[in-house]
């Protein structure tokens, strides 16, 4: 990004304040002003738009066949990567999700920029003694399984404020979008990286776990789970990616982004 850049589109001010806010994370003095910054991110996170980003809404469409390869359910626009965070935007289809899955070790931010999605999000507890676990287990499934909180449910709009997630609160999400097509961008912090013990692993609520989300008209806020109207915990179970889920690729058209 050119430095005598006096007043830059703010993707490329919340690119700059992304690899402030994310750098040397995992250092000693990686805690140092993190809050600030993140505040920081956060504001500039929410003044983004669809039309900042050169992207249209979609029309309403429904979800491809799982025969339709060329024809994904979700597809991603990729921004910009560095060591320290990725970004860019997912599309998703009319009633298409991207499934439960995790972010190890890693911070998120999510802000919608049309449509409307619902995020259900989960934190993975301590495990659980062998005794413990739910009946009806095949004997390869035990080491799969593991207690969660439901710790939020709620819905999104591009008017909503951006939805965090962190290594520790609602590292586990699921994302489904509502009423029609949506799209996000998505920043995390550091990127998705297998070699690094950072890869994406899919999930899927056992029965018994009983799933509520908020269907009303969504405001942003998550709603708490200990509300009363979601379980506290559920048994999750690590399953391969789903066979009605990919996520293809296509342009991304806004101010390019370099680093």
């Amino acid at each position: 990004m050119p430095r005598d850049d006096m007043n830059p589109p703010v993707i490329h001010r919340i690119a700059r304040q992304a690899r402030l806010t994310f750098r040397g994370l995992g250092s000693a003095d990686a805690g140092k002003g993190f809050s600030e910054n993140l505040a920081q991110l956060k504001k500039l996170v929410s003044e983004i738009r669809a039309e900042d980003l050169k992207i249209k809404p979609r029309k309403n469409s429904a979800a491809p066949p799982i025969s339709v390869p060329h024809n994904p359910p979700v597809t991603y626009m990729h921004i910009c990567e560095t060591e320290s965070f990725s970004m860019g935007v997912f599309l998703l289809k009319g009633g298409t999700s991207i499934p439960l899955h995790d972010h190890p070790g890693m911070h998120g931010m999510l802000k919608v920029l049309y449509g409307k999605v619902r995020i259900m999000g989960f934190d993975k507890m301590e495990a659980v003694p062998p005794s413990e676990l739910p009946p009806l287990l095949q004997p390869y499934q035990r080491s799969s399984v593991f207690r969660a909180m439901l710790r939020s449910s709620g819905e999104y709009g591009d008017s909503s404020p951006p939805c965090l997630l962190s290594p520790h609160r609602d590292n586990l999400h699921q994302i489904s979008a509502v009423d029609g097509p949506a799209a996000f961008l998505d920043i995390l912090a550091p990127p998705y990286d297998p070699d690094d013990g950072r890869d994406c692993h899919y999930y899927k609520l056992l029965p018994g776990s009983t799933e509520h989300t908020n269907t009303g008209e969504g405001d942003g806020h998550q709603q708490a789970a200990a509300d009363g109207v979601h379980p506290r915990e559920v048994w999750l179970l690590e399953i391969p990616q789903p066979d009605d889920f990919w996520c293809g690729g296509e342009p991304y058209p806004g101010p390019k982004v370099t680093m």
